[in-house]
């Protein structure tokens, strides 16, 4: 009697989960939710539409600065400035050659030259938010708020702008 029992409350069970699986679905296949976000999105694209968003988003900040003539010059020096840098393709055996301090060596004069792209970037930046009426500059900093966030700085830094 007692197996009875416990075969029978087994088979409630499974019939009572396999109810509630149906709704579930229902829930997790719903058309009007937004799609789940993975990550970066952007790492599917291609180089060319990579750089088709980042002309609209370049596009979108412009307008929204509204750029006048006379800080034209200065804009386009700091677009200019924040593209992204080329792709170095790096010899992964000449790599693995190297002993542990020569990697290190190799990796700190990397940083160097990162830092003194970052430098070239903020002094085109700096004259540019120079350039910038007040509401202009209230208006950079709530678009370029997350400039460094992520990969978006290192990256181009265009991100989130737009």
């Amino acid at each position: 009697m007692k197996t009875y029992r416990k075969h029978l409350l087994a088979a409630l069970s499974a019939l009572a989960l396999g109810a509630t699986a149906p709704g579930a679905h229902a829930q997790a296949t719903d058309q009007n939710a937004p799609p789940p976000r993975h990550g970066m999105q952007h790492e599917k694209l291609t180089p060319e539409q990579r750089a088709q968003f980042r002309a609209q988003r370049i596009a979108k900040l412009h307008d929204a600065l509204k750029i006048t003539p006379a800080q034209e010059s200065t804009w386009t020096a700091f677009v200019n400035a924040m593209q992204p840098p080329a792709h170095a393709q790096h010899d992964r055996a000449a790599w693995a050659r190297l002993t542990a301090p020569e990697r290190m060596a190799k990796m700190i004069e990397m940083q160097k030259q990162r830092t003194a792209a970052l430098e070239q970037r903020q002094g085109a930046l700096n004259t540019f938010y120079s350039t910038l009426s007040a509401e202009q500059k209230k208006t950079f900093d709530e678009k370029a708020s997350h400039f460094g966030h992520g990969r978006g700085m290192h990256h181009g830094g265009w991100r989130h702008l737009g």
